[in-house]
């Protein structure tokens, strides 16, 4: 049956099967714009930008255009540079991949704290014994001709 064609017994409403192994949809997401913001930030100029809320005293990285807290809009002159630094929140060491095969290098993943938040991402140059909870870390950035404007512009966090 054809999307167009018309269903006359609703025994047939059970499901459509469009002809082929694999339906053809292509989707665009957007990270709006105060995702916009950061990644362009990122990609132009290697910065981190967060949005501040006054009344609550939190800064949110990624910035925002609202306060989760307090629902109060964050105007473009609350965005602030909060820095490529910050500290291990937690991390962990993955010892195998998707598919569960042994990896003969470990990867390093980390909740690096940065402002009032954090960011999921990579370690790079240590071990898995220099990793503690608190260890200050930077973002590696990619070089500035390699940046595409997402989060893997952000090669990994290394020990300072």
């Amino acid at each position: 049956m054809g999307i167009l064609e018309r269903i006359t017994r609703n025994i047939d409403n059970r499901c459509w099967d469009p002809g082929v192994k694999a339906f053809p949809v292509k989707n665009r997401y957007t990270a709006g714009v105060a995702g916009q913001k950061f990644f362009e930030e990122i990609k132009e100029n290697g910065k981190f930008y967060g949005s501040r809320c006054e009344d609550c005293e939190i800064t949110y990285l990624p910035a925002r255009i609202y306060c989760e807290r307090c629902f109060a809009r964050l105007e473009e002159d609350n965005w602030i540079d909060v820095g490529t630094e910050g500290t291990v929140y937690s991390y962990t060491v993955m010892h195998q991949t998707k598919s569960g095969d042994h990896k003969e290098v470990p990867s390093l993943i980390a909740a690096v704290k940065i402002a009032d938040s954090l960011l999921i991402h990579r370690l790079g140059e240590c071990q898995p014994d220099d990793i503690q909870i608190g260890l200050p870390v930077k973002a590696k950035l990619k070089p500035k001709d390699k940046r595409q404007g997402g989060i893997e512009d952000i090669e990994y966090f290394k020990p300072l």
